[in-house]
């Protein structure tokens, strides 16, 4: 049981980073992906990116031993009709969401699970944008989500428990284990590290230590694997501070009010990895 991934076929809507991790994840364990986005020139480098992705996921020994699967990609939404499952992985703006989560539950089958990978967003807010309440789950993948073993899924207070066991399926046949929490906004791994993240970058713009020094006391003194601000960084600093707004906005916790040194990097276009400079210098922009 859960492991016959024949049974699977995965919409992706978003083709950015998470997007692009996700699909990647799919394809590698031999699930068939459309993966859908607004400009084809986006899909373009999509496929490019998930070719790279892929590559590195085969050489550190990430994929299981069966054929890698079909992609697919487009810019019609009606494409997702015969997922089985669908994840939204747009930006973490809540109207966008609501936008896509709506029209995407008015093109799928009922019984089809609809996932949202969100960082930050209610599922019960989402919830109340689509056609059945009962078949919206979240998940919060991380990046990158072929590495990265956990995953957190959310369920709200409609998701049934046909769409956990689902859900549940289709990351045991993408080789992931999850633990399961109620809904809350900004969830459990957010609530904890996004403020971090923030006052990190708060003690760097007031002076108290550079970059370096932040991050290299957070995993020299308390085993960090990777310090806050370089985990910004493979973030990506605009996705961070949305998230950072829907956090202060809905939870009124001063912790989350993004700091100006965050908000500068973000209109500079240092968004991380993605853009080749953030906290850190990366020499070229990141596939």
């Amino acid at each position: 049981m859960g492991t016959d991934y024949t049974a699977h076929r995965l919409a992706v809507i978003g083709a950015g980073v998470m997007g692009t991790n996700i699909s990647t994840l799919a394809l590698g364990h031999g699930v068939p992906v459309t993966l859908v986005d607004l400009d084809d020139a986006v899909l373009a480098q999509a496929r490019t990116t998930i070719r790279q992705k892929l590559r590195h996921a085969a050489l550190v020994g990430a994929l299981p031993d069966r054929p890698q699967a079909e992609l697919t990609t487009t810019t019609s939404l009606a494409d997702i009709a015969d997922a089985t499952s669908v994840v939204e992985a747009v930006v973490e703006i809540a109207e966008t969401k609501y936008k896509v989560l709506a029209e995407a539950s008015s093109l799928v089958r009922p019984g089809t699970t609809l996932i949202s990978n969100t960082s930050c967003i209610s599922i019960d807010e989402m919830a109340a944008h689509v056609a059945r309440p009962e078949e919206l789950v979240g998940t919060h993948f991380m990046n990158p989500s072929y590495m990265i073993k956990m995953v957190e899924v959310i369920r709200g207070s409609a998701t049934s428990d046909a769409v956990l066991a689902g859900v549940g399926d289709l990351l045991t046949v993408l080789g992931r284990q999850s633990l399961v929490i109620n809904d809350s906004t900004g969830f459990v791994i957010n609530r904890l590290l996004h403020p971090l993240i923030n006052t990190a970058a708060m003690l760097v713009q007031e002076g108290v230590a550079s970059v370096e020094v932040v991050d290299g006391l957070l995993e020299g003194c308390l085993g960090h694997a990777t310090g806050p601000l370089r985990t910004g960084d493979l973030i990506g600093l605009d996705n961070l501070v949305d998230s950072l707004q829907v956090l202060y906005e809905r939870r009124g916790d001063e912790s989350c009010k993004p700091c100006d040194l965050l908000l500068e990097k973000v209109r500079e276009g240092h968004h991380g990895r993605k853009t080749g400079r953030g906290f850190y210098d990366y020499g070229k922009v990141a596939s």
